[in-house]
């Protein structure tokens, strides 16, 4: 039987910490900055969690 890959679109998307926690980039950061403040733009370009209820499908995706 093959080895599973892990989903690629998921690799680039998603970090696992090494206490197993998972990071997620957030979205509108790309265009249309000149509306945003300068505080909310600092925050979107930080990481954050993903929701406990997306965890285990996430790490499904990376870890197959």
């Amino acid at each position: 039987m093959p080895k599973l890959k892990s989903n690629r679109a998921a690799r680039k998307r998603f970090k696992v910490t090494a206490n197993g926690k998972v990071l997620r980039s957030h979205a509108n950061k790309s265009h249309i900055l000149t509306k945003k403040t300068a505080k909310r733009k600092r925050k979107l370009g930080k990481k954050a969690l993903v929701h406990s209820a997306n965890v285990y499908n996430v790490k499904r995706m990376l870890l197959a």
